[in-house]
């Protein structure tokens, strides 16, 4: 099969992605033939592409996708030609690509491919954020920077079928809108108000006892201001650059708080974690307690401007990218 499939030589903004057509052999040992419909656009692969999360050199970009399964390699099991499944790894922006079975999930008849591609990344990262990094309990209130964003709206949801409390920070109207239709408890306009003003004046001078903080150096502060004493600080993104010099003390002045930067792959380093949170997904998918918004649809071709608007803030929800 021949596709077509970006890349990258070298790091820096999105005019320095690449494009080059190749024929794909058929699928080794343990190995799928995938012939993508949609591709999921996620911050993670803006860091590869601009440095920040190195990678090899020329690289392949994107980290998740969808699509129809064309052939099957030899000692492969649970997979046939025509099934539909989802994808997490590298090489995603492409129209098809040879992955390890291991890394694809057949999907359920109810998920299409766009809904898989925009939420597998993101919603496995809900998951293991919520439920196994900061462990919230039902009447927890918890704090969710960028509540419009695709993640930020997978985890107001999650939060709230769990039966916690969600306070959120948007920038807009259009976006406050989008976190209350999510199912926050409480916005706040961090362009026009304090937020740990906010989040002090909502939990009666206490804070909150977990910061979901996907935004990074522009919000840490006010995560810190904006924490329960012997409360979470989860620093899970890099939107406005990374967290640098964290000073302990600072930590001690607030309230012996916490700060943890996860990444997914060291909550799923077993296949058996990895299956858990698929079905955990899928479950909290299939009830209706957890659903993703679409807002962007690009050609796969416009993937450079995909990832201007997404550095930009101009996207709301979750992109997805169309071969």
């Amino acid at each position: 099969m021949r596709i077509k499939q970006a890349y990258i030589e070298e790091t820096g903004g999105p005019d320095v992605i690449c494009w080059r057509e190749t024929d794909v052999d058929a699928p080794g040992d343990k190995e799928l033939l995938v012939r993508h419909e949609a591709i999921g656009v996620n911050y993670i692969d803006t860091y590869h592409r601009d440095g920040t999360y190195p990678i090899e050199l020329p690289g392949m970009l994107g980290m998740e996708a969808a699509g129809v399964v064309e052939a099957v390699g030899e000692g492969v099991t649970g997979f046939g030609k025509g099934d539909r499944v989802a994808i997490l790894g590298p090489g995603a922006y492409a129209t098809g690509q040879l992955v390890a079975a291991e890394s694809a999930t057949r999907l359920p008849h109810d998920v299409s491919s766009e809904t898989a591609a925009a939420v597998m990344l993101k919603g496995q990262t809900a998951e293991f954020l919520v439920e196994r990094c900061a462990k919230v309990q039902a009447g927890m209130t918890v704090l969710v920077h960028a509540g419009a964003g695709a993640t930020g709206q997978i985890l107001i949801q999650w939060l709230k079928a769990i039966g916690a409390d969600v306070i959120t920070t948007v920038s807009t109207d259009e976006k406050a809108d989008k976190a209350r239709t999510a199912g926050a408890d409480h916005v706040i306009r961090y362009d026009q108000d304090s937020v740990s003003d906010g989040v002090r004046e909502l939990t009666g001078g206490a804070g909150v006892p977990v910061v979901f903080d996907g935004v990074g150096r522009a919000t840490f502060e006010d995560s810190l201001k904006s924490c329960a004493r012997r409360g979470l600080v989860v620093s899970f993104g890099n939107a406005s650059g990374t967290v640098e010099g964290v000073n302990l003390g600072v930590l001690a002045s607030h309230g012996s708080l916490y700060v943890t930067r996860p990444t997914m792959f060291d909550y799923y380093t077993t296949r058996k974690d990895a299956e858990a949170g698929r079905v955990r997904l899928f479950e909290m998918l299939s009830s209706g307690k957890v659903s993703v918004e679409i807002g962007q649809r690009y050609p796969l071709e416009d993937v450079a401007q995909a990832h201007g608007d997404l550095e930009a803030r101009k996207t709301i929800g979750a992109t997805v990218l169309l071969p």
